[in-house]
């Protein structure tokens, strides 16, 4: 099972959308995929139709140890399970602040779930802020995918979130590993864009082979602004399920089949040399 963790602390680069519309993409290729709502806005358990309220179980139940995940998610479409959020998950940062082994709440409730019914994705939308939950995404992930804009203060930005994944690895992750970079909001033909994209592969490809993002890439789908995307969330669907043939759907089909394909990659046996 692979289990990535979608973040940015910084809001509005297109994260959720990201994690809702990977998530999709990846069921409609016949991948079981559990799509973890962390932040506490719950703008993606809204973007596919699911709205909390009373006895409904919640992210929030998991952390607090009433509920497993089994418990708290639900099937939204075919091969797609959500775990969805509501604002009492930003309790979690409080209740959860003196609490023995806070950091792996959430790797012990994946793997609970994982030993009775695996997935072969499960993707966790993080809050934009670097706390108790995006710690616990973190140790619980494989890997991290970064929604990134093209600006140049997004760079800045970017150090913040490498040096985070690093830390989380070094003291509570060994296996975790920054596999690719999102652009979003995408402005085609502009030079910033361009420029912006140009420093960020220097960067990488200038990263020290012991970082967790060395082997980091920037996925060659970039993620154009798209009205359609805006306008999905609105009537509680994935953009494939609202407009299967807008430029944004075709952008994140694109990028779904790049993680496919480096699923294929990594687990291809290797040539032996003759």
């Amino acid at each position: 099972m692979r289990i990535i963790a979608i973040m940015n602390q910084k809001g509005g680069v297109g994260k959720t959308t990201t994690s809702v519309n990977m998530a999709a993409g990846l069921a409609m290729q016949g991948k079981k995929v559990c799509l973890v709502d962390l932040d506490p806005q719950g703008h993606s358990s809204l973007h596919l139709g699911i709205e909390p309220f009373g006895s409904i179980p919640t992210a929030y139940d998991v952390f607090s140890g009433f509920k497993t995940l089994a418990e708290t998610r639900q099937l939204v479409s075919k091969n797609l399970w959500v775990v969805p959020s509501t604002l009492d998950l930003a309790a979690t940062e409080l209740e959860l602040v003196d609490a023995d082994n806070r950091e792996i709440v959430l790797r012990q409730a994946i793997q609970k779930m994982a030993e009775t019914e695996p997935f072969d994705y499960l993707i966790m939308d993080c809050p934009p802020s670097l706390g108790v939950l995006t710690i616990n995404a973190l140790t619980a992930a494989t890997e991290v995918i970064i929604p990134l804009q093209p600006h140049f203060f997004a760079l800045q930005g970017l150090s913040k979130l490498f040096e985070t994944t690093a830390l989380v690895r070094r003291r509570l992750n060994r296996e975790l590993k920054v596999s690719g970079i999102v652009l979003c909001l995408y402005e085609t033909g502009t030079r910033l864009a361009a420029d912006v994209t140009d420093d960020l592969c220097a960067f990488l490809n200038q990263s020290d082979p012991e970082a967790p993002w060395s082997a980091a890439k920037v996925f060659q789908s970039r993620i154009r602004r798209n009205i359609k995307l805006a306008e999905a969330p609105s009537y509680g669907q994935s953009v494939f399920d609202y407009s299967s043939t807008c430029p944004g759907a075709k952008d994140y089909a694109g990028l779904v089949q790049e993680i496919i394909a480096d699923e294929k990659a990594e687990h291809a046996p290797l040539q032996r040399a003759a």
